[in-house]
């Protein structure tokens, strides 16, 4: 069992770029592959990266890519999303998810951190 919790959301304009990180607390946190997910006002919750536990494989969604990139580092039970060229569609909740696989099924889930980007 691992619990998740994200940091390093915030404000930001257009074009600008954050790191997000999120700190799993558990014996077993290089085990897992690790996911972000988003979720923006309104809309459902939807896919942005996945990674894999050793972080030789990693899967983005089509409106992250070459803007986006996911990283871990297992000595500090961390994963990492760099964010740039942000849009303000990039606006929501961000959460951190573990699974079995960088495929999922995602069995354990942060309570998120706020992005919001400005125009």
């Amino acid at each position: 069992q691992v619990q998740l919790v994200e940091s390093g959301g915030g404000l930001v304009q257009a074009g600008g770029s954050l790191r997000l990180s999120c700190v799993g607390v558990g014996r077993t946190f290089s085990t897992y592959g690790m996911a972000w997910f988003r979720q923006a006002p309104a809309k459902e919750r939807e896919f942005v990266a996945s990674i894999r536990w050793n972080g030789r494989s990693t899967n983005y969604a089509d409106s992250v890519k070459g803007r986006f990139t996911i990283s871990r580092d297992n000595a500090k039970s961390t994963v990492y999303l760099q964010m740039d060229s942000l849009k303000p569609e990039d606006t929501g909740v961000y959460y951190c998810a573990a699974g079995g696989s960088a495929l999922g099924p995602w069995n354990y889930w942060g309570k998120g951190t706020l992005v919001t980007v400005s125009s």
